[in-house]
């Protein structure tokens, strides 16, 4: 027996419904990764920075990204 085919509004239903499933596994995966980061700062002494200057400078690292960001601070002197 052969399925009836879909209409194309019970098409656009289902693909509704998936994307909003897709958007809600995408929302559950970053929180969990944001999460992870998050507890990592436990291990460093951020309470070296202010909270304007930690927050500066990750977003400066998020905007350049991770590498260019490394590159640029190791190549810094090292502070005495």
């Amino acid at each position: 027996m052969e399925m009836p085919k879909m209409t194309e509004r019970d098409r656009l239903a289902d693909l509704e419904t998936r994307q909003r499933k897709l958007t809600e596994d995408l929302e559950t995966a970053r929180r969990a990764l944001r999460g992870k980061y998050a507890a990592m700062v436990n291990d460093v002494p951020i309470e070296k920075l202010t909270e304007r200057e930690f927050r500066e400078l990750l977003t400066q690292a998020i905007r350049v990204g991770g590498s260019a960001a490394l590159t640029a601070l190791k190549k810094l002197p090292p502070v005495s």
